[in-house]
């Protein structure tokens, strides 16, 4: 019986731990959290007592996964500002110089005479505009895109987070919780355990009784340091999530017993709109963003325009490079206009890439939404089952206790036996477990729900 409890708490609390790991399997926005192994002693200097909306609140502000999808939305916003310069005049001041090594011969009939002089000056302004540009135009229109996508996977990063948080902390009350279970039943044990020595003692117990009474509290004893070593590991995946020093012990201000007379109206709200899940409007903003792309490369078909002008000063000079400067100021102005007539087919290509990419996206949509929708019902009937059980372990709880209450009366008239109690302490510890765990297997459930749907705190 004993072993099944060890199994039963190692299940119960170190399944969440890498559920919590595997929760944000996105390329994009993985957070991992690898446990350690480490002693059950308190963890800080000091103890912060933090309810799971604070644990939430702390995580989204501190939390670096947050801050880094942050900061990519505003490097976007700044290649879409670079992008939009390109429709502002490109203003220039160039400068050159040439001296002439050997000065050109021109010859007219018989008679030669050099032409040119030692030292040649160039400076200026350029300018150039460009004043039909639809292919940049609809360009800029892909950056307005992208910050959305990045907005929404910024959005997706709190939500993984806000996940990651609510089960690690169900999972932290559920090991906490299930500590205090089995801190129950060894300090009964122990009673149990000195009572028999006496009575050993006096000669009014077989050894029989009293060891096996003793072995009863060294059973125990290992699933305290299983639940402490637990404890200890959730607090540290607790505190990576949230961004926060080691230096501070996070100790719970609920327990999973203030969650319980939420169950009902949570389980009545279960929503199944699929209108705010991430991964469909991501894909969404993906379509959209092909469909921009594509009238992109249909603009490559349209003639641009662009206007350039200049103001330059020239001068020549003979001798030395530092003399007889004399300025000439010259200007011009211009527009240029380019017409694609052939490139070998490679726009028409491209056009045609981009429709079969568009017409992928529908199909993947509609195979996302079935998918989803099979996970939304999956959920809701997690939770409903759930429910029952959590239903249906109160009522286990309830009368696990009448049980040990009758058989301790019983034991202490001499018409039980001992292993007959130990039954009823072994099926009491084994009912509240079972409790707990239903209880933290429900908001689990729902966090997963929460998720899916894309419902933020």
């Amino acid at each position: 019986m004993k072993q099944r409890f060890l199994l039963y708490l190692a299940a119960a609390a170190l399944l969440p731990l890498s559920a919590a790991a595997q929760t944000n399997a996105t390329p994009d926005t993985t957070v991992m959290v690898t446990p350690m192994t480490l002693p059950a002693p308190a963890l800080g200097e000091h103890q912060v007592r933090l309810t799971l909306d604070e644990c939430i609140n702390i995580a989204l502000s501190d939390n670096p996964t947050i801050k880094i999808a942050q900061m990519e939305i505003e490097r976007v916003d700044y290649s879409r500002k670079e992008m939009i310069g390109q429709l502002l005049p490109n203003i220039s001041f160039t400068g050159s110089y040439q001296r002439s090594l050997a000065i050109q011969t021109v010859y007219m009939g018989d008679q030669s005479f050099k032409m040119g002089r030692d030292n040649s000056y160039n400076v200026g302004f350029n300018a150039s505009v460009p004043i039909v540009a639809p292919q940049l135009w609809r360009t800029i229109k892909l950056h307005d895109n992208q910050i959305l996508q990045n907005i929404e996977a910024a959005r997706k990063s709190r939500l993984i987070l806000e996940n990651q948080v609510r089960n690690t902390y169900y999972a932290l009350l559920l090991a906490i919780d299930s500590k205090k279970v089995i801190e129950e039943n060894h300090a009964t044990a122990q009673f149990n355990a000195k009572v028999y020595k006496r009575k050993f003692e006096l000669g009014t117990a077989s050894e029989y009784d009293m060891l096996r009474a003793n072995v009863e509290v060294s059973n125990l004893e290992p699933s305290i340091m299983e639940a402490e070593n637990t404890i200890s590991q959730l607090k540290l995946t607790l505190q990576v999530l949230m961004g926060m020093d080691m230096n501070v012990d996070i100790v719970p201000a609920q327990t999973l017993n203030d969650f319980r007379g939420e169950l009902y109206e949570r389980a009545m709200i279960a929503d199944r709109s699929l209108i705010d899940n991430s991964d469909l409007k991501t894909l969404d903003l993906q379509t959209d963003y092909l469909e921009k792309a594509l009238r992109v490369q249909k603009a490559a078909y349209i003639p641009t325009l662009s206007g350039s002008i200049n103001y330059m000063w020239n001068s020549t000079s003979m001798g030395s490079m530092f003399k007889n400067f004399k300025w000439n100021p010259y200007s011009t102005a211009g527009l240029t206009l380019t017409v694609p007539l052939f490139s070998g087919g490679q726009r028409y290509y491209r056009v045609k890439q981009s429709e079969i990419q568009l017409r992928e996206m529908a199909w993947q949509r509609d195979n996302l939404v079935r998918s989803l929708n099979v996970q939304v019902q999956a959920q809701i009937d997690n939770i409903n089952r759930n429910l029952k059980q959590v239903e249906t372990n109160t009522l286990g709880v309830q009368q696990a206790v009448k049980a040990n209450e009758i058989m301790q009366q019983t034991f202490k008239i001499g018409s039980g036996t001992f292993i007959q109690l130990l039954d009823t302490q072994d099926a009491l510890l084994l009912s509240k477990l079972s409790y707990y765990q239903s209880v933290y297997n429900f908001l689990v459930a729902e966090s997963d729900l929460k998720l899916l749907l894309g419902k933020e705190k």
